[in-house]
């Protein structure tokens, strides 16, 4: 079987992948992206058909292309998904679409790796794993298949007629979680949502989107999170934007619950702390509140004032008398939408490049293993490395790395005589 070579290898071809290709051509690197599907393939299938981005369109790009129209408007998936098949064939990137890589190995003896693809072999100098963070969706087995509910992950999920009649109850306070809730409700069904610690900061305030104060407030380049508890992030920019407030919904007729518990013969119990997560919420929703007063007074900026962005609903029933356990027969739920979020599935790399608990061992995208890269991973640099416009920038840390390390090893010393000629001149 013939082998085919490549200075660079590329696997994924979405948002990752593009912006990959984009800076290893800056940077003069060979490379080949191979995608399994279509480009962009997960903003197109991997998503709820009225998923819209969650940042407007000026924000969530790359700098080499802009989105046609309102750049303040949240573009759907399928124009997002079209934007970056525009921007590969912009920059002319080398992608192959429909092969599927199944198994990375390093090569014995010699630089590089062996790379097993549905189409034959490829051997690469450097791979690059931009495949992002949404690779195995995380669904628990709470409820068992055969109890008589229909049961899909957020992944999966698609619409409101996708699932049978009668009431849902959504899994997660996350922004999947809350937009398909909010698309339920919307559609006439009855709605039970478990929320547990949650961020909620507010869409627009004082004339400006969310995206801008953490900007200008230097929250996108944060390195690190604030805690190792990992805490969901509600934010929508479904109808034209909006914040996501669970107490609105509740007067809208949504049920607030605690987090999900267990599920015994039909009933499913729920942890006591639903009013302790939404004030972690409205903690989190007023501390931007409060940095972005600051910024505009430090700064004497002319933005309105807007006080009654801090008028908080009252707690509904379901809050000040939580429901801790729940029927799913006698309340007519007759599916769960797990909107529980994503692991990271590394099992086609069989490389050193993973610490002990199975994640990638790396620093901003170079890996333990010389040769192997990552790209697209939450936090992977900054708090914006798993977004659209944060892991372009990224992209370009690891091209110039491979860049670099390309020039150690075409160094090659002066023959000895040329350099004993060199002296004596």
């Amino acid at each position: 079987m013939s082998v085919e070579r490549v200075e660079a290898l590329v696997v994924g071809a979405g948002q990752a992948g593009v912006a990959m290709s984009e800076h290893l051509s800056n940077q003069g690197v060979p490379h080949l992206v191979l995608e399994r599907s279509r480009i962009a393939e997960r903003w197109r299938t991997g998503r709820w058909d009225s998923l819209v981005a969650n940042g407007p369109a000026w924000h969530d790009r790359f700098p080499g292309l802009e989105f046609a129209g309102d750049p303040d408007a949240f573009r759907p998936k399928e124009e997002v998904a079209d934007y970056f098949v525009a921007y590969a064939e912009k920059i002319a990137a080398p992608i192959r679409c429909g092969v599927e890589v199944r198994e990375v190995r390093r090569l014995e003896g010699r630089p590089g790796f062996r790379v097993e693809t549905s189409e034959g072999v490829v051997e690469a100098n450097y791979v690059v794993a931009a495949t992002g963070p949404f690779q195995r969706p995380v669904f628990p087995r709470i409820v068992p298949e055969g109890a008589g509910i229909t049961q899909m992950h957020s992944a999966d999920y698609r619409g409101p007629g996708q699932l049978p009649e009668g009431a849902v109850l959504v899994v997660g306070a996350g922004a999947s979680g809350a937009q398909i809730a909010e698309e339920l409700l919307e559609a006439g069904r009855r709605v039970f949502i478990a929320i547990g610690p949650h961020d909620r900061p507010p869409r627009r305030y004082r004339g400006r989107d969310n995206v801008w104060w953490l900007g200008v407030l230097n929250k996108w380049d944060m390195e690190a999170p604030p805690t190792t508890d990992h805490v969901t992030f509600a934010v929508s920019g479904a109808h034209g934007g909006q914040t996501v407030d669970y107490r609105r919904l509740a007067e809208r007729g949504m049920t607030l619950l605690g987090r999900a518990g267990s599920f015994r013969d039909g009933v499913m119990t729920f942890e006591p702390g639903l009013a302790a997560n939404l004030a972690t919420g409205d903690a989190n929703y007023l501390s931007v509140l409060d940095e972005a007063d600051a910024y505009v007074a430090r700064n004497g900026l002319d933005l309105p004032e807007e006080p009654e962005a801090r008028i908080m609903a009252p707690d509904p029933d379901c809050v000040t008398n939580p429901i801790l356990s729940l029927d799913l027969a006698a309340e007519g739920i007759t599916s769960i939408v797990w909107a529980t979020g994503y692991a990271l599935d590394f099992g086609w790399l069989k490389v050193d490049a993973f610490d002990e608990q199975g994640r990638p061992d790396h620093q901003r995208g170079v890996s333990a293993e010389p040769g192997i890269y990552f790209l697209g991973l939450p936090w992977q640099s900054r708090r914006g490395s798993s977004f659209i416009w944060g892991v372009w920038h990224d992209a370009k840390f690891v091209a110039d790395h491979i860049a670099k390390l390309r020039a150690y090893l075409d160094y090659a010393p002066a023959p000895a005589e040329d350099a004993r000629i060199a002296r004596a001149g």
